[in-house]
């Protein structure tokens, strides 16, 4: 895939224009669960002395193919049985940590091992930004850090998705733009202090078309502590129904401040009538445009049953478009 100069893109569904991430697993994620309670024996160091180098996977000259399902990454029989499903191996695999979790290194380590790269998101639902911009919270971020440092593959992180949403307390109900970007800025430097060069940072709003009021800009950390720009959004039976209606608004506002690479960082179709052209406008929406690096596709029944397995004809359109030689590559090992 030839890059072009960059251009820009749940607490409940908005069916207006837009449908807000279905990212609530918190403590409910087995990921989640076990980088709570890690085996002892499980979270390992890192083999290689020299740090991982994250800078190829940055622009990639392939689509990245990600999922989030159940299970993974503590297991990755998930994503074999979802890889089987679809005809292709995914090369990401989606995550949600709560804020007071540990790193799952193990589950990054299964993910890396598997040719692919674990995409986390970070979800500070306590104790808020304001303890996480003052330092206080150090100590925890420092540990995070040391365990992503020393496990030493490559780490997505999106640290507060959807931030211009309302149905998060680190959004615009809880929070203003300047306490997340001093939050999103102090943990950047803590990572960067313990060596964590390992990951890739993913700022991850919302799109704009449930929020119009909403103005990206002030949430945006700057282009030195963000790698990537992800943008959440769903496909809805009664919403934006093409690719430039669903994403182009949001990553026409981006661009007025940053050219970053953009990924669909979750997103899934609801079930009905439109889901297989919804599968067809995504899939030839992201190859064809030359500044969007991939998609994760949320896979879990949440509040509807995002499963791609579970509407036929959409599977088959999916399985038809993803065999491409555009998508999907394995992660290098070095």
């Amino acid at each position: 895939m030839i890059r072009k100069t960059l251009l820009p893109l749940c607490a409940a569904l908005v069916f207006l224009g837009g449908v807000s991430g279905c990212g609530l697993l918190g403590g409910d994620d087995p990921a989640a669960r076990a980088a709570r309670h890690p085996a002892g024996s499980s979270s390992r160091k890192a083999e290689a002395a020299v740090p991982y180098d994250v800078a190829p996977l940055l622009d990639p000259k392939k689509e990245f193919f990600g999922v989030a399902v159940d299970g993974a990454p503590s297991s990755m029989k998930p994503v074999d049985a979802f890889a089987r499903t679809v005809g292709k191996k995914p090369n990401l695999v989606g995550s949600y940590s709560s804020w007071g979790d540990g790193f799952n290194a193990e589950g990054a380590r299964n993910v890396f091992d598997y040719g692919g790269l674990l995409y986390v998101s970070w979800e500070p639902f306590k104790p808020g930004l304001d303890k996480i911009a003052d330092g206080s919270q150090d100590a925890y971020i420092r540990k995070f850090a040391k365990s992503v440092h020393e496990t030493n593959v490559p780490v997505a992180i999106s640290f507060g998705h959807e931030m211009n949403g309302n149905w998060y307390p680190w959004g615009t109900k809880g929070t203003t733009p300047e306490t997340f970007v001093k939050a999103w800025r102090h943990i950047h430097d803590v990572f960067q202090d313990v060596g964590a060069t390992n990951v890739i940072w993913v700022w991850s709003p919302n799109v704009i078309n449930p929020v119009p009021s909403v103005e990206l800009e002030p949430y945006w950390p700057g282009d030195a502590y963000v790698d990537w720009v992800g943008v959440v959004g769903y496909w809805s039976r009664t919403g934006a129904h093409t690719f430039a209606t669903l994403y182009g608004p949001t990553r026409r506002q981006v661009a007025r401040f940053t050219h970053k690479p953009v990924l669909i960082s979750e997103t899934s179709s609801e079930p009905g009538e439109r889901r297989r052209a919804d599968v067809r406008a995504l899939l030839t929406g992201v190859e064809k445009d030359g500044d969007v690096i991939g998609f994760l596709w949320f896979n879990i029944p949440k509040r509807a049953d995002w499963r791609i397995q579970s509407s036929p004809l959409a599977l088959a359109e999916f399985k038809r478009l993803i065999a491409g030689d555009a998508f999907g590559f394995e992660v290098p090992r070095s």
